[in-house]
């Protein structure tokens, strides 16, 4: 009875209790969170030792292949052959998906796809050899011992690298081990300190009525001082991301013109090269064999060049558009929503005026209208664009609007980040940023930046 006078009394009880009962919940979903990914990831690597073996014995299917068809110059051999190797090629493009990025694994499987290339190409040129009808030069390769060398090698390295493989499943197994005895702990401890503190609160709950105005002043301080904290956390983040975007634009801007200066070169040069391979085989008074398809191959080389010098071009003006800094903001966007018109077919309508902007701030609006008329271009089905820019009062104003089939702007889920990345790149320029939509009537963007002081 008198623990529930007490609890009637003091209504903290009941949200305590709660508290208590969400911590729980918490741990234990936390826990099970943890665990899974672990399974997860025991999972992945499993199918990656299973990915691993499957390169090599594609590669051994595609050598016995190779070595019969080298043999017997019977053709049915090289259907296996290349079943090896596009299960070979197959597992090997899935270790890089999986590994690629994983620093442990970087140094052992360049390794072994350099054995591995090497390989394939030994393989194909003995096919090669055989096809063309140079049956004894062809099993001369084969008995010179450099594939067995080659086979050697890359088994060494398929077996570190299913060795490296079976320690990070060893290491997934023993976070899991991990993860459910501090799951076990936890809630053994949390239950005891849930009924502990319920047993002070219980008995100190007289004296803590007494005290409960002293308690509110200080918590009132206390609250006053996160405030004040919480205000220069949010400056502070404000200030990191504007200077890890315009870090991350710097190294953009480094990257394209590492591209520029040393992929172009490299390129220009190999089709220098190229060209001049070609005028030698031209000139040539009597065509030696394999001539022609020599030409041909150097032919489908160059085009490849070509489109490499293309591509990089592409990802050069992506990562950096060149018009910004040698021709200004509103040419850049005015090229920016061109190009985009006439590749989606969609009428555009640009009213830009010149306006005065840092550097920095001018990329982010360069960045802002690319995601907009992406996010168009994927999703709006619009048939008209109207993109405006102006500056009044020490403010510039930039607007993209469209006729698509807009949203319900107040619904938009949190996974919408490509809005979210506009906000946060607006907002740590001192601007603002707001969208308004409905469905079936279009959207409107909208930023509002601080203009460039003119020099006195």
């Amino acid at each position: 009875m008198n623990l529930f006078t007490v609890a009637r009394r003091s209504p903290l009880v009941v949200p305590l209790a709660c508290v208590a009962t969400v911590a729980v919940i918490f741990l234990s979903e936390s826990s099970y969170l943890q665990a899974t990914e672990s399974l997860e990831e025991l999972t992945v690597m499993t199918k990656m030792r299973a990915t691993t073996r499957m390169m090599l014995v594609g590669l051994l299917d595609a050598e016995t292949s190779q070595r019969n068809y080298l043999l017997t110059a019977d053709k049915t051999y090289l259907e296996p052959y290349e079943r090896g190797l596009a299960a070979s090629r197959e597992g090997m493009q899935a270790l890089n998906l999986a590994y690629g990025a994983d620093p442990s694994f970087v140094p052992i499987l360049a390794d072994t796809k350099q054995q591995w290339e090497a390989k394939i190409a030994l393989l194909e040129a003995g096919v090669r050899l055989t096809e063309s009808g140079q049956h004894e030069q062809a099993r001369q390769l084969v008995s010179s011992g450099v594939g067995k060398t080659l086979m050697e090698a890359f088994r060494a390295d398929v077996r570190k690298l299913l060795a490296l493989e079976l320690d990070r499943t060893a290491l997934e197994q023993a976070a899991l081990a991990s993860t459910l005895l501090v799951n076990r702990i936890g809630l053994a401890a949390l239950c005891a300190a849930c009924l502990l503190a319920l047993f002070l609160y219980v008995r100190k709950s007289l004296i803590l009525k007494q005290q409960l105005q002293d308690s509110s002043r200080s918590l009132q301080d206390d609250r006053d001082q996160l405030q004040d904290e919480a205000g220069i956390s949010k400056l502070m983040l404000t200030e990191l991301t504007q200077h890890l975007l315009t870090a991350r634009e710097d190294e953009r801007g480094r990257l394209a013109r590492n591209l520029h200066d040393e992929l172009g070169a490299l390129l220009t040069s190999a089709k220098l090269d190229a060209a001049r391979i070609k005028s030698r085989l031209n000139q040539a008074p009597v065509p030696a064999p394999g001539v022609t398809e020599a030409l041909e191959r150097l032919a489908h080389l160059v085009s490849t060049l070509n489109a490499s010098i293309a591509l990089g071009r592409t990802i050069i003006e992506d990562l950096r558009p060149s018009t910004l800094s040698n021709l200004g903001l509103l040419p850049t966007l005015e090229i920016l929503v061109r190009d985009f018109a006439e590749a989606q077919g969609v009428q555009a309508h640009c009213d830009l005026h010149p306006v005065a902007l840092a550097s920095g701030t001018e990329i982010v609006v360069y960045r802002v209208l690319q995601e907009a008329i992406t996010n168009i271009s994927k999703y709006a089905q619009a048939s008209q664009l109207w993109v405006e820019m102006k500056q009044a009062q020490g403010w510039v104003t930039v607007s993209v609007r469209d006729d698509g089939l807009g949203f319900d702007a107040d619904a938009t889920p949190r996974s919408a980040y490509g809005l979210l990345g506009m906000r946060v790149r607006v907002e740590a320029e001192g601007g603002r940023l707001t969208v308004s939509s409905q469905p079936g009537q279009g959207t409107l963007i909208q930023l509002l930046l601080p203009a460039q002081d003119s020099p006195a």
